[in-house]
């Protein structure tokens, strides 16, 4: 595998792959013109086998400059081939951020034959973390080490390398805006492809017109609207100097973060994206664009030969797909694409009133849209790989491409022939990398002038149309010889670059198409949102760059207590983001902060007390010291430093202020080691709701010597009882993960009771005997049960502090055993029960359930949802297997014989994966249940057939699925019903196995004879005739695995739906584009 070499390679990878799996932001484009200096190295390394060394470098040569070597490992880097690297020989001495670009091969030669000599090429951008790159397996050692292969002649191996160095611009200065005119798009992770179908469609004016036309509100949020969040991008792409963020829009399409990361196919979200936009649209003046813009339509027909029989269907199309292997070019794939298929022999077609006739079968094109948009199938399948490759053939398209060539061949009788189909080039989006990653990038002509530009996520340059035609072809690439006056074999590399998607504009349409689009199109309250939020950013953008100069100091006051406490908050004191704040350069003394406080607050200085705050290990945050005299003299900088060992760039205190009888601020009184300064919350539980039930009352200085006896009176007063009102106190200590508050013996000292400063003492009237449970904060609870969650069951007035009110669930539902009682909390945004069961109470709704065991034993067990489908009856019964969480698959089908019905007593059972009606695994009966994860997949037991126990040497088990044509896109298909497996025998034909399939589905013949059956690899059906040998299509005995390969039953969904209700599948395998919202 290509990548850069580690003395710690994870095990051995494979050879082939040539490019890295992840996306990766390549500068690999960005070099001038002008031809690359190449040049070839040869390495003849002697007495190979005897070397005693895990790695071996070359002598150094240089090459555009720069200075080279070959890095080996004779006995493989940690793996059983040799492995190989080009290795930037200088790269510890060159300066801070050097990097180079460079594409190469790497070859050992074939000394017998040379037709044998193994090369490999590849490219890669050198820098100071990936200083070498290469292969890892590039040959076996068993191979190299044979002397009658030819690698090794008198213990002698020959090494060779070829090297093109280009240039590269500086990427971390260039302005895209300065250079260019556009700006680009961020990349969030692996949205590339996103970033260039969307600079091509804002490169149409008149899809970009249609979408800021689209009606949208001030109230709107880009965050929640598809319409807002797109007019928002647009308009930052044609006014902003700097890249765009894409985070609003796909937050508007319903995707998280995984989203983000999940690189997905630019032609599936081009699809769902207009089909998302043509959907919002309705109903708006600009009703109808995304038709106008891009759809057109064809003819699919059937013409018999010898009787005056004629079948056609009409299909619309917003893209079209073209082959690219075995094609030159674009007008090959539209010969390809009308090609005339003869129906004879045992293919001939069945004409309604004729019977079998020959007759031939294609498509034409009634008429063209103004945009055509063709995607280029670059990925296929291959049979004899037993994998998805890439097609990276040498693939040619026209920069005017003219669809009414010789009379017409593309088009029906039908067509309008007075509309000339000739369109000129606007964009090529283009794929470099390999088949399971790479990374998307688009050449746009936005005025269809000859200056072209790459939108390359957030970098944006001027290229020529060599570059964005010809280089885009794929193919092999070959670069000048060192030595032209020798016998060198060119050098070549394949071009992992290469058209993926090409935009045309038909040339009748484009001065409509490329229209002009200026604010006047714009909403003025879009236009108002934006400009602020671009000043915002620019306010942001400022204090960010100065924000080393200042602190932030907040400012918490009793005003704030007084005011959050029992309204916004409960527990603690002050949410400090509430407070008054300062933005204060740290240069400042603080004594003058001191002043501005005063001009403030109108509290002199001298009259001012602050406060440091302090978070304890119970995550509680309280004040904790007043400050020193020594540290109001310091600067507010050094005081952040001695204060917050975090440097968040922010300073929390606590303002005291003593007041005289005269209500007027005085000096604070002086504070010694026995005085501790508490604050006091009153509780009231006969308020009818939590909050007013809480009450900020105030602060006081007491002393560790003395008792709580010595303040009853002033709390009384503080509260507004009677002076010899009977009350309890409770010191709070904390509130996550659950509340704790601990009774306060007021005949010991604060210090015994081992109270400090800034505790919080809450207190109460002392309650009747009979009214204890009442007087523990209550609360009012809405139950729900599980099984229907969208309706209240009954409410509780519960307490927070302790469980004795929670007696009263288990008696209002007739339960004896309150252990059977499992609850599940309230996600307020969904309106929904959360997944997981509760450890403690947090909110005033909640779900329950009663058990059938108690929890505490539950929680030991696993428990697991099986849908058993029954051999001979059509019925699927769903049933929860409970075992011991290290119990394994054999365990879940012993248990589940004794539960279900078998159709005789030594039938066997197994326990399959399905997921969106495919099945992705056969469960071993010893793997451990406590990793299957049956909330995403259904899990589904059935009896294994006498026919899978018996498999023949060349029987085949193969997965069938049903399937239908996706309605809103033909070239998708739809899979549905319940899959399952079928053995197919060598030399078995179609209509063999329908009979088969017919009887184990129970079909009437009348409906089974509409059914179609093909051979579907990767979605794409290609339908099957009854006298084709069913195991040809099949090449691999082991498809337990093999989901995507599959024999497709293509039939209209009528089966009713079941009236059970297994877990529904929330993701896909590999996940698909989805707009949610």
């Amino acid at each position: 595998m290509l990548v850069p070499h580690s003395d710690f390679v994870e095990g051995p990878q494979p050879m082939e792959v040539v490019a890295p799996q992840t996306e990766t932001v390549s500068t690999a484009e960005n070099q001038q013109l002008e031809d690359p200096p190449s040049s070839r190295f040869t390495w003849t390394i002697e007495n190979f086998s005897r070397l005693n060394t895990k790695k071996l470098y070359s002598e150094i040569f240089v090459v555009g400059g720069y200075k080279w070597r070959v890095l080996i490992f004779p006995k493989g880097n940690n793996v059983d081939h040799l492995s190989m690297y080009l290795d930037v020989a200088d790269s510890a001495n060159l300066p801070y951020g050097w990097s180079r670009y460079a594409q190469f091969s790497l070859t050992v030669i074939n000394q017998i034959q040379n037709k044998y000599t193994i090369r490999k090429d590849t490219q890669h951008q050198f820098n100071v973390r990936e200083s070498d790159w290469g292969f890892t397996s590039f040959m076996p050692l068993s191979e190299l080490y044979d002397p009658s292969r030819g690698y090794l002649v008198n213990d002698t191996c020959i090494v060779e390398a070829e090297v093109a160095v280009r240039r590269v611009v500086d990427y971390w200065t260039y302005d895209s805006k300065k250079e260019t005119g556009y700006v680009g798009l961020k990349n969030q992770g692996a949205t590339c492809y996103m970033n260039s179908l969307l600079q091509t469609l804002y490169h149409i004016p008149y899809f970009r017109k249609a979408v800021y036309h689209m009606p949208t509100t001030e109230n709107d949020m880009p965050s929640g609207s598809i319409p807002l969040a797109l007019q928002s991008l647009f308009y930052k792409l044609q006014y902003s100097d700097n890249s765009v963020a894409t985070k609003e829009l796909t937050k508007s399409f319903g995707w998280d973060t995984y989203d983000s990361f999940m690189q997905h196919d630019v032609q599936e979200l081009n699809r769902v994206l207009c089909e998302k936009l043509e959907d919002k649209m309705k109903g708006t003046v600009v009703e109808g664009t995304i038709q106008h813009l891009f759809e057109g339509h064809h003819m699919n027909y059937i013409e018999c030969i010898n009787v005056d029989y004629k079948s056609t269907r009409k299909e619309s199309f917003y893209d079209l797909q073209l082959d690219v292997k075995g094609c030159r070019d674009v007008y090959a794939s539209f010969d390809k694409y009308v090609e005339v298929e003869q129906l004879e022999g045992d293919n001939k077609y069945h004409a309604e009133q004729y019977g079998l006739q020959d007759a031939k079968k294609g498509v034409l094109f009634i008429d063209f849209p103004p945009v055509l948009q063709l995607q280029l199938k670059r990925f296929e399948y291959d049979f004899l790989r037993d994998t998805m490759v890439k097609i990276n053939d040498r693939y040619e398209f026209p920069l005017q491409l003219d669809l009414d060539r010789e009379n017409g061949k593309y088009l029906s009788p039908e067509a309008d022939r007075s509309v000339r189909n000739l369109y000129t080039l606007h964009s090529v989006l283009v794929h470099s990398g390999g088949v399971h990653g790479g990374h998307y990038y688009a050449f746009i002509r936005p005025t269809l002038s000859d200056q072209w530009f790459k939108f390359d996520d957030e970098r944006v340059t001027k290229e020529d149309t060599k570059r964005a035609l010809e280089e885009q072809y794929g193919g092999e690439e070959e670069l000048p010889q060192a030595n032209p006056g020798f016998n060198n074999t060119p050098f070549k590399f394949t071009k992992y670059s290469n058209a993926y998607m090409l935009v045309y504009i038909r040339e009748s349409d484009k001065e409509k198409i490329i229209c002009n689009v200026d604010e006047k199109d714009i909403a003025e309250h879009l236009r108002v949102r934006l400009k602020k939020e671009q000043e915002e950013k620019e306010h942001k953008k400022k204090e960010k760059a100065e924000a080393h100069l200042y602190t932030v100091i907040k400012v918490a006051r009793d005003e704030d207590l007084a005011e959050q406490i029992g309204r916004d908050i409960y527990f603690d004191l002050v949410d400090h983001d509430k407070v008054r704040s300062f933005r204060i350069q740290k240069q400042m003394p603080f004594y003058l902060f001191k002043e501005e406080v005063a001009k403030e607050f109108a509290i002199p200085v001298q009259c001012q007390r602050f406060w440091l705050w302090a978070k304890r290990q119970n995550h509680t945050y309280r004040p904790n010291r007043p400050l020193t005299p020594q540290e109001e003299a310091q600067s507010v900088g050094l005081l952040r430093e001695v204060s917050n060992k975090a440097h968040n760039a922010e300073l929390k205190l606590f303002l005291e202020v003593e007041v005289g009888l005269d209500l007027r601020p005085i000096p604070p009184p002086e504070k010694t080691k026995e005085d501790i300064l508490l604050f006091f919350k009153l509780y009231d539980p006969e308020k009818k709701s939590l909050g007013s039930h809480f009450l900020y009352v105030g602060r006081l200085f007491v002393k560790t010597i003395g008792k709580p006896l010595e303040i009853l009176r002033k709390l009384n007063e503080m509260a507004g009882f009677d002076a010899n009102e009977e009350i309890e106190l409770y010191e709070e200590i904390k509130f996550e993960p659950s509340v704790m508050c601990e009774h306060i013996d007021k005949k010991l000292t604060f210090r015994s009771s081992q109270i400090e400063d800034g505790d919080i003492i809450c207190y109460q009237k002392s309650p009747l005997p009979e009214s204890d449970e009442m007087c523990r904060y209550p609360d009012v609870v809405h139950f729900r049960t599980l099984e229907k969650p969208k309706e209240d069951d009954f409410c509780l007035e519960l307490s927070i502090h302790t469980m004795m009110s929670w007696k009263k669930l288990p008696q209002h539902i007739g339960l004896e055993d309150p252990t059977k009682i499992r609850l599940t909390s309230h996600n307020c945004y969904s309106q929904q029960p959360k997944p997981q069961p509760i450890k403690y109470r947090t909110s005033d709704i909640l779900y329950y359930e009663v058990l059938d065991i108690p929890l505490p034993e539950l929680q030991g067990l696993k428990t697991l949802k099986v849908a058993f489908h029954h051999a001979t009856k059509d019925e699927v019964v769903i049933h929860s297997i409970r075992l011991p969480k290290n119990s394994t698959v054999g365990d879940v089908i012993n248990d589940l014989k004794t539960k279900v019905e078998l159709s005789h007593p030594s039938a066997e059972l197994r326990l399959l994966e399905v997921f969106y009606h495919k099945i992705y695994k056969i469960f071993p009966a010893s793997e451990k249940i406590e990793n299957i994860n049956d909330q995403y997949w259904t899990l589904r037991a059935e009896e294994v057939p006498e026919e899978e126990k018996n498999l023949g040497p060349q029987d085949r088990l193969i997965h069938v699925y049903h399937f239908m044509k996706d309605p809103q896109n033909q070239m998708q298909v739809q899979n549905f019903g319940e899959p399952f497996f079928l053995v197919i025998h060598e030399g078995e034909t179609l209509e063999e196995v329908k009979v088969r399939v017919q009887k184990k589905l129970q079909v009437p013949d009348e409906e089974f004879s509409k059914w179609k059956f093909a051979f579907l690899s990767l979605g794409r059906p290609e339908y099957l005739k009854d006298s084709d040998v069913v195991s040809h299509r099949f090449q691999r005995r082991d498809v337990y695995g093999a989901w995507e390969q599959y024999l497709g039953l293509e039939h209209s969904d009528t089966a009713p739906k079941r009236a059970y209700t297994a877990n529904q599948n929330r993701h896909t395998f590999e996940k698909p584009v989805r707009i949610y919202n």
